[in-house]
């Protein structure tokens, strides 16, 4: 009978170490943030440069942004952006690639082909993305 003990402890013992181990090695990974978390948790920053050209005969422009809470904006006037007649979307709570394309007229493909760095798991508030 005691020989049944320590043969049952000689395994026993090393399978609860590398449990152990295990839950020990995902407590300090999740603390990291490193736990493979969703990707809704995941953020990305775009930057967009515009830039705005004058001739030297032309009277000064001003460009001014639209506020935040505007839907599809179209880049207008003398003011020279860096894609003429490109129109930008400025994404809104719950916003997703499928809605932005039903709102502004035009397919995902289509903002995917036009927003390479842009992920659409990692759209925020207030982020302004070509559409056309």
């Amino acid at each position: 009978m005691a020989s049944s003990s320590r043969h049952i402890a000689r395994f026993a013992a090393p399978a609860a170490f590398l449990l152990a181990v295990t839950i020990l090695v995902l407590l300090v990974r999740s603390g990291l943030g490193g736990g493979g978390g969703s990707p809704a948790t995941t953020t990305a920053t775009t930057t967009v440069t515009r830039t705005t050209t004058q001739t030297p005969t032309a009277a000064p422009s001003t460009t001014v942004a639209p506020p935040a809470t505007t839907g599809v904006e179209t880049s207008t006037g003398p003011a020279t952006t860096s894609v003429p007649g490109a129109t930008y979307y400025t994404v809104q709570k719950g916003d997703t690639f499928t809605t932005i394309a039903a709102k502004s007229g035009t397919t995902v493909v289509v903002i995917e082909q036009l927003n390479p760095g842009v992920s659409s798991n990692a759209l925020s508030v207030g982020q302004q993305i070509r559409v056309k």
